[in-house]
C-alpha cells in the first residue's frame, strides 16, 4: 500500500528571542503585512512557554519536545561537582527535532539557532548545517535565504552551498530580547523591530515562492520567553534576611566559587536558585528556615521547594529553593542609578511565560489555532508535519487540532 504523503515537505522555524505575547498588541498597531499573510494561511495565537522562563531551557524544550525535568538544559544554577555557579549550557539529555529528522534521512539547517549545534546540526556539514553570522535580525535571515537557495554560506571557517533546500531549517534572532533587556519591553525601538522582523519574513516567503517549495513549506514561529521591566532589586535584602536566620548567603555571579564560610549559594537568572552549602545541607530545618524568611519579603512573588519545583517540571539540577521576584524587582543585586531609567528588562518567572505562536502553510488549517500550545508542543508538530518520528524524549503533543493530517476526515 503506498504510504500517504505527509502534510508538508519543507518546515521553516522562526525562533524569535524575547517574542513575548505583549509584543503581538505592539504589531497590531503596525503595518505587518507578511505577519498577517501568513497568519491567514494559518494562526497566530498566544503559546505557554517553561520554568524559568531562560533562553536555552525554553529552546531545549522547543527543539526537543520535553520538559526540563527530561532534558536537563539548566541555566543559573550552582553546580556541585564544578563548585561553582553556572550560566547558560547547551547540554541536553534527549534529543532534538533536527536529530529526529536527519535519523529519516533529511537534511536540516540552522541559522544561529545555537540549541541545536551539535544536537542534529554542526559546522561544515552541508546535510545538517550550522551557521553563526552574528549580526543583526537581517544578517541572519541573509543566511536562511541564501541556504533556500543553495547559495554558499560560511560556517565555522568554511564556505559550505547546500544541495537543496533542507527539510527542516531554523533561523534565529535575538534582537527583540536585546532591546528588552536594555530598556524593558516598552524600549522605543521595539516598534521598529517588529518591522524589521516582518519584512524578513517576508523574505523567507517570497525565497520559498522563488524555488517552488511555497505550497509544500509550513512556518512555525514564536518566541521563547516575555519579558518585565525592573528598576531594583533585592540581593542585599535578601542576604541581611538569611542572616538573621543564622545563615550566609552569597549571591555568586556564573563561574563565581563560595567563600568556604558560605551556607546558601544564591544563583540569580530572572528567579534566584538558593542552593545550601557545607553544614547547612545537613541542618533538618534549612529549607523551611529560608523559606519563611524569604517569603516574608514585600518583594517576592512566590518560594518553590523541590516538590513546587516537580509540579512546575522544572529542571532538578534548580537548588532547594527557587525564588520568584516581584514585578519591577530582580533577586540581584540593585541596578546602578544610571540603568534605572529607562528600566532594566528581565526574564525567567512566570510572568514571561506567554508567547507569540504562529502556525502557517502547508499541512496547516487556516483558522484553526491550537488550544493551549505549549513549548513542548512545537518538535512533536513538526514532526507530524513532515512526516517523521517526534523526538524520543518527546513529552508534548501534536497539535492535531491545527493539521490536516494524513487520513484526517474533512470537517
Amino acid at each position: 500500500m503506498e504510504s500517504l504523503r505527509p502534510p508538508a515537505d519543507h518546515v521553516v522555524l522562526v525562533a524569535l528571542d524575547g517574542f513575548g505575547a505583549a509584543y503581538l498588541d505592539v504589531a497590531a498597531d503596525l503595518p505587518t503585512p507578511h505577519l498577517d499573510a501568513l497568519a491567514a494561511r494559518g494562526s497566530l495565537t498566544t503559546g505557554r512557554g517553561v520554568l524559568p522562563s531562560v533562553t536555552n531551557p525554553s529552546w531545549a524544550s522547543v527543539a526537543t519536545g520535553a520538559w526540563p525535568e527530561r532534558h536537563l538544559n539548566t541555566a543559573y544554577f550552582f553546580d556541585p561537582v564544578a563548585g561553582s555557579a553556572q550560566g547558560q549550557q547547551r547540554d541536553l539529555a534527549v534529543p532534538t527535532i533536527a536529530e529526529a529528522v536527519r535519523d529519516a534521512g533529511m537534511a536540516v539547517a540552522s541559522v544561529q539557532w545555537p540549541i541545536v549545534q551539535d544536537h542534529g546540526t554542526r559546522f561544515g556539514d552541508p546535510d545538517a548545517l550550522y551557521t553563526q553570522p552574528g549580526g543583526g535580525c537581517t544578517r541572519r535571515f541573509d543566511d536562511a535565504v541564501a541556504v533556500l537557495r543553495g547559495r554558499p554560506v560560511r560556517s565555522g571557517g568554511r564556505t559550505v552551498t547546500v544541495p537543496g533546500p533542507p527539510r527542516f531549517l531554523a533561523v534565529y534572532s535575538d534582537v527583540l530580547d536585546g532591546l528588552g533587556h536594555a530598556g524593558g519591553p516598552g524600549h522605543p525601538r521595539i516598534p521598529a523591530a517588529l518591522r524589521e522582523i516582518d519584512a524578513q519574513l517576508g523574505r523567507l516567503v517570497s525565497t520559498t515562492e522563488e524555488i517552488g517549495t511555497a505550497d509544500r513549506t509550513a512556518f512555525v514561529l514564536l518566541g521563547d520567553h516575555g519579558m518585565t521591566a525592573f528598576t531594583r532589586g533585592f540581593g542585599r535584602v535578601l542576604r541581611r534576611r538569611l542572616a538573621r536566620a543564622g545563615l550566609r548567603a552569597e549571591i555568586l555571579r556564573p563561574g563565581g566559587r563560595p567563600e568556604p564560610r558560605t551556607d546558601v549559594a544564591v544563583v540569580v537568572g530572572g528567579v534566584a536558585s538558593l542552593h545550601l552549602l557545607g553544614a547547612a545541607r545537613h541542618r533538618s530545618d534549612a529549607v523551611a528556615t529560608i523559606r519563611r524568611a524569604v517569603a516574608s519579603l514585600p518583594q517576592v512573588q512566590a518560594v518553590w521547594d523541590r516538590h513546587e519545583q516537580a509540579e512546575h517540571r522544572m529542571s532538578p539540577r534548580l537548588g532547594e529553593l527557587v525564588v520568584e521576584p516581584r514585578p519591577g524587582w530582580s533577586p540581584g543585586g540593585a541596578a546602578p542609578a544610571f540603568l534605572r531609567h529607562p528600566p532594566r528588562g528581565r526574564h525567567g518567572t512566570t510572568a514571561e511565560l506567554d508567547v507569540a505562536f504562529l502556525l502557517a502553510g502547508s499541512g496547516v488549517r487556516p483558522g484553526a489555532p491550537p488550544a493551549a500550545p505549549r513549548h513542548v508542543d512545537v518538535a512533536p508538530t513538526i514532526a507530524a508535519l513532515l512526516g517523521v518520528a517526534p523526538p524520543s524524549g518527546t513529552q508534548g503533543r501534536v497539535l492535531a487540532e491545527s493539521l490536516d493530517l494524513p487520513g484526517r476526515p474533512p470537517d
